[in-house]
């Protein structure tokens, strides 16, 4: 189900330090990448994509979407992502009013990840939700509205603030649950050995 006025937003600028750099959301998960998997799941819910990445755009070329780098300097993580695509959607997609991110190396995303989060902003009358699956909160996992995205700039570039939770609890932020057996849809693949475990869990869960 499309959700009209949400971009949604992947984020694929990070180090990859633990897997030996280079781009984790190009793993091979079965037959398919992991940014494969991510877009597959996401676009049927939002009314556009983009994704968000440093380095070289050309090797994204193959999704057909725009790439937009962040412009908060030195690897400021996810926030600053966050924050080049609320930026992209208040200037590309005036319709817009809510970006939904997600990380590019879960290959389990929901694929009610999009009415979920905003039914749970709804009930809490919080302008911000993230998922949680058990006990574990997904930070980024996240619907965001366009118009914070001055005051995230403002912390981002004049308080040098980094972490998401500090910002977010400034302004509420609801929580989504979601059961994490037998796959935990927000496992994350950070290492060639959470690579491994994610093929096997393809395999044997072909529906998750």
């Amino acid at each position: 189900m499309i959700e009209l006025g949400v971009l949604g937003l992947v984020l694929a600028g990070g180090l990859a330090r633990r897997m030996g750099g280079g781009d984790k959301p190009m793993t091979t998960i079965g037959t398919q990448s992991i940014i494969t998997r991510v877009l597959e799941r996401l676009t049927p819910q939002c009314q556009s994509m983009v994704i968000n990445a440093n380095g070289d755009p050309t090797r994204f070329a193959f999704t057909h979407l725009p790439v937009v780098p962040d412009d908060v300097p030195d690897f400021a993580g996810p926030l600053a992502g966050i924050l080049a695509g609320l930026d992209w959607a208040a200037k590309h997609a005036p319709d817009v009013d809510t970006v939904a991110s997600v990380p590019g190396d879960c290959p389990f995303l929901p694929r009610d990840l999009v009415v979920r989060l905003d039914a749970a902003r709804r009930k809490e009358g919080k302008p911000m939700a993230c998922a949680r699956s058990g006990e574990w909160r997904h930070p980024v996992v996240a619907l965001w509205p366009v118009a914070l995205r001055a005051d995230l700039r403002h912390a981002l570039v004049v308080e040098d603030l980094r972490k998401i939770e500090i910002w977010t609890a400034r302004h509420g932020i609801a929580i989504a649950d979601w059961p994490d057996t037998p796959v935990d849809p927000f496992f994350n693949v950070n290492t060639p050995e959470d690579a491994q475990r994610a093929r096997d869990l393809a395999a044997r869960y072909p529906d998750a």
